[in-house]
């Protein structure tokens, strides 16, 4: 049986320079009001990697 004891979820976004400010501080907070993660966090170790790539 295969036990889901963590998950890391790495986002790579391109963006224009002007939204990287907007797109970090969103990183901050997002798990909070995901409907996936606000069900598993209790259960499952979740981690967040955010990477920019400029346009």
């Amino acid at each position: 049986m295969l036990i889901v004891r963590r998950i890391h979820v790495r986002y790579h976004l391109r963006l224009d320079a002007s939204h990287r400010e907007t797109a970090e501080r969103v990183h901050g907070f997002h798990a909070e009001h995901c409907p996936v993660a606000r069900t598993i966090r209790d259960c499952v170790e979740i981690s967040t990697a955010l990477e920019m790539e400029e346009l």
